[in-house]
């Protein structure tokens, strides 16, 4: 296999991997490490944690190229998208190099998950079978939101792929390959939800934006209720993700990602097509911060 990269094809591909998103995939992880870190002492644990970030960020990355490929073969990136153009419709990156990309993504997730399993459990346990099952199923929805014969993504189906990995498994995924344990931590639901729901609240405001190029090519949730319930769709993913991680131990800290979602929100209910784009950063980064600073606020309690 030719691992991609030639020299003129390195800042286009930097390009597709769409480093702005990033931060929504460690948002979960980042909070169900955390909260496994704050009650283990042992050595092999910080590793082990670097290991579940490395991994979750390699899986967006995958999404992330997958679903350029997807859109550009299927004619959803054509001249009329809403959103900004990646490289494969500039022509910075050929079919042929996106599919070695890709595939060097495959590869470079399998390796990482495998290695962060077999830090944490002994090879061929129950555990690491079950787990090496689940990253597999990562893989594949990584890669078919878009891609591939019947796409998840073109049937509406991504928020609740979304709220599944990037909510449940993300956040209680990272807490038990940490702690292995989750029997007493049914409290987890509460984070883990919240940010699935904040999560699928970053692709519905991205399908929100795209819906004019979209018509007739995919069938998202705002093609299917239509913009104003859309709108009112987005309000109840933003306020239920918030509640869930304002509570119950709400600290003054945490009124400065909430009031970045606060922002989004309001861009939400204000803005059109492409004046939409900058709310999906300011979503991604207050995620992350919200996530970051409610799993700290539990850490660090006396």
């Amino acid at each position: 296999m030719s691992f991609v990269v030639h020299s003129s094809s390195f800042l286009p591909l930097i390009k597709s991997i769409r480093l702005r998103t990033l931060p929504l995939s460690l948002a979960g992880v980042v909070c169900g490490g955390l909260l496994a870190m704050g009650g283990l002492g042992n050595d092999g644990s910080w590793w082990t944690f670097a290991l579940v970030m490395l991994t979750a960020c390699l899986l967006q990355i995958l999404s992330n190229l997958s679903n350029e490929m997807g859109d550009h073969l299927s004619g959803v990136d054509g001249e009329g998208r809403e959103g900004p153009n990646y490289s494969m419709t500039d022509g910075g990156l050929t079919v042929k190099q996106m599919w070695k990309s890709i595939n060097t993504m495959v590869v470079l997730c399998a390796v990482s998950g495998l290695a962060m399993l077999l830090v944490s459990f002994p090879l061929l346990s129950s555990y690491f079978l079950i787990l090496t099952f689940l990253g597999a199923a990562a893989i594949w929805a990584a890669t078919h939101y878009t891609l591939g014969k019947d796409p998840y993504g073109y049937k509406g189906l991504g928020d609740l792929f979304v709220f599944i990995f990037f909510g449940l498994v993300s956040v209680l995924g990272s807490y038990f390959v940490i702690a292995h344990t989750l029997v007493p931590e049914a409290w987890l639901l509460c984070p883990a939800a919240g940010i699935g729901l904040l999560s699928v609240a970053v692709l519905n405001v991205n399908n929100i934006r795209d819906m004019a190029s979209d018509e007739g090519l995919r069938k998202t949730i705002p093609l299917r209720i239509g913009a104003r319930a859309a709108q009112w769709y987005q309000t109840v993913l933003i306020v239920g993700g918030t509640v869930l991680l304002c509570t119950p131990d709400f600290r003054w800290w945490l009124c400065f990602p909430v009031g970045g979602i606060a922002v989004h929100l309001w861009m939400v209910w204000t803005r059109k097509g492409k004046q939409l784009d900058p709310a999906l950063p300011i979503l991604v980064i207050s995620t992350f911060l919200l996530a970051l600073l409610y799993s700290l606020t539990f850490v660090l309690s006396p």
